[in-house]
């Protein structure tokens, strides 16, 4: 962007301070990623637009932060995407076990969810800039799990609707825990196994209350950031256009980042400790079975949304 142009925001449009609540702390990449937006855009327009970043839910928390923006107590910010499942199944098939696994399955997902996504957001005056997905999501536990009927009975660590679901089918007892008390959860006994990213294991310190990492590479779940509608609609048209290109390179440059922290998280987690053990076949055979049963249920009672995008998906 021309200088001109910068000064143009500087002088013609009236200054706009955002702030921007994030559930996750300054040391995981979703943050960093983040800051950087918020780097960019103020560079971009020469600070026409400047958002302050509250990071770890220090400003409204996890479950509030949708809502806060929804009814303008800030203008955007940053929350789990499959959330908002209990609302419309479409929100939460990134988080449905061994539908999408891997990176390359985890973009077809994005692009069959964008469209349907952004049309249920604007319902709720609210519009998708970017979304950034977590590494896949692998088992931490304090002892070696071999197969599905090893998580019988353990507290389990939920965190949206799905992986309730998924706790109760494997036997297992679902607790719901913010990310920042997973290691006071651990510590008191209220959980006593997770699925969860190698970020999150890293950012928690795993190593100090659990023992062995299996990853089972179960989903790629996402987080998104959205910005209220009504408040981008007002801005000035070269500021919007700002938002969006910042918000287009923040998602490349995410997905780039969560790539590279998979195997470095992973290999931290190991430097420290804790067991690293390849799923078996049994354990594995036991989850796809699980994620199909769950798929199934989904697809009897999903929205017309939710269909379209799991057939849209499976189309390409």
């Amino acid at each position: 962007m021309s200088a001109a142009v910068a000064t143009l925001f500087a002088t013609g449009a009236q200054a706009q301070s955002w702030d921007m609540p994030t559930p996750y702390s300054d040391a995981v990449f979703h943050t960093a990623n983040i800051s950087q937006f918020a780097d960019d855009l103020r560079a971009a327009t020469d600070g026409a637009l400047d958002i302050t970043v509250h990071s770890a839910g220090s400003l409204f928390k996890h479950p509030d932060i949708k809502n806060a923006v929804r009814s303008r107590q800030v203008q955007i910010g940053e929350f789990f995407l499959s959330r908002l499942s209990n609302e419309d199944a479409a929100f939460g098939l990134d988080s449905l076990p061994f539908l999408a696994a891997s990176y390359d399955e985890a973009e077809r997902l994005w692009a069959a969810q964008k469209p349907v996504i952004t049309e249920l957001l604007a319902e709720q005056n609210l519009m998708p800039l970017f979304a950034v997905p977590w590494p896949a999501q692998g088992l931490y536990t304090n002892k070696e799990i071999q197969s599905v009927a090893d998580l019988s009975g353990l507290k389990f660590r939920a965190y949206n609707a799905a992986l309730e679901s998924f706790a109760t089918l494997a036997g297992a007892s679902p607790t719901q825990v913010e990310a920042p008390d997973i290691p006071q959860a651990f510590a008191t006994g209220q959980v006593e196994a997770m699925i969860t990213s190698p970020s999150t294991g890293v950012s928690s310190k795993a190593w100090d209350f659990l023992s062995y990492y299996t990853p089972i590479n179960a989903w790629v779940p996402k987080n998104i950031v959205v910005v209220n509608k009504q408040v981008f609609d007002a801005l000035d048209a070269d500021i919007q256009a700002a938002i969006l290109e910042a918000a287009a390179t923040a998602e490349t440059r995410g997905w780039d980042m969560s790539r590279a922290e998979a195997s470095a998280k992973t290999a931290t987690m190991a430097e420290n400790g804790i067991n690293v053990v390849e799923p078996s076949a049994e354990l594995i055979a036991g989850l796809k079975d699980i994620g199909a049963q769950m798929l199934a249920d989904l697809e009897a009672n999903a929205s017309d949304e939710a269909k379209a995008i799991i057939a849209a998906y499976n189309a390409n």
